[in-house]
């Protein structure tokens, strides 16, 4: 998929997958079998997620470059929420993983003036790889979140302006473990000495790691009443673009993402989780 938002300055070339999610009281170990409780639908996908909180057309997203496969149905994410919110995913990428780089080609070509690439691995590396390198070319600034972890990654570092991995997912390229706020430093030193400009390592609750231009800041998150950790990596993400777009400084960008995400796990679901830009603005005053 792609999409576009905020007059032409943000492009998401990502996934869209459809959501079924089941709570229960814990996820299950390999061979055990839980009795699950509620089960909800919702519109998910990592592109998709980091986009918008309602129907695309609705808050006025542009979709013409959103594209279908007549050969394969769309993506599903299999979702299992414990008492504490947390999560644990399985995805059958579908259509996702058909996406090409031609197809890249084809929708960059039909907005020259773009300032952002926010893009994810839940399509196709090449494709990615293809992504960052052609915004890169036309100047525009290129955030990636690195999930699910892939370790051809490493091989478009060059290519990248911001990576945002979570505590899993540094641990898992990086090879850091990260326990407090100075391992999650280190592991953002790390990832930045591998040619990555700016990097960001989310905690989760407690906020994010920033490495900007040699300087380390900690950005805490807002204390909640966590529901569903489903998307808040994604959301984090598309309000980092949006803070990023609007010009703010890179550690204000982190703080609104920070916020935005903390609204997210107070919802069930994935895009329904997703709250408003002046929800977030308002959760700054409170």
């Amino acid at each position: 998929m792609f999409t576009n938002y905020m007059t032409n300055k943000i492009i998401v070339v990502g996934s869209m997958n459809m959501d079924m999610v089941v709570k229960t009281s814990h996820i299950p170990q390999p061979g055990e079998t839980v009795l699950g409780g509620s089960f909800l639908m919702n519109p998910g996908g990592k592109g998709a997620n980091q986009e918008s909180s309602q129907l695309f057309d609705e808050e006025g997203v542009d979709t013409n470059g959103i594209l279908a496969d007549d050969n394969s149905p769309s993506g599903i994410a299999l979702i299992t929420v414990d008492e504490r919110g947390e999560n644990s995913i399985v995805v059958a990428p579908g259509a996702n993983a058909h996406l090409e780089p031609g197809d890249v080609e084809k929708v960059l070509d039909n907005y020259p003036g773009s300032k952002i690439l926010l893009i994810q691995l839940e399509i196709p590396m090449r494709t990615v790889e293809h992504a960052a390198g052609r915004a890169r070319d036309r100047g525009m600034k290129v955030i990636l979140n690195p999930a699910p972890a892939n370790a051809m990654v490493h091989n478009m570092f060059h290519l990248i302006d911001i990576i945002t991995p979570n505590v899993n997912e540094a641990e898992m390229l990086f090879g850091v473990r990260i326990t407090d706020i100075s391992s999650a430093r280190q592991a953002a030193e790390r990832i930045h000495e591998q040619g990555v400009k700016q990097v960001i390592v989310t905690l989760g609750k407690d906020g994010a790691a920033l490495l900007e231009d040699g300087a380390f800041y900690h950005i805490p998150a807002p204390k909640v009443e966590t529901v569903d950790t489903t998307a808040a990596g994604d959301v984090f993400n598309g309000a980092l673009a949006v803070a990023v777009g609007e010009g703010k400084l890179l550690k204000d960008a982190v703080s609104f993402a920070c916020r935005a995400a903390s609204l997210a796990v107070t919802r069930m679901g994935a895009q329904s989780s997703i709250p408003f830009r002046n929800e977030v603005l308002l959760s700054s005053m409170t």
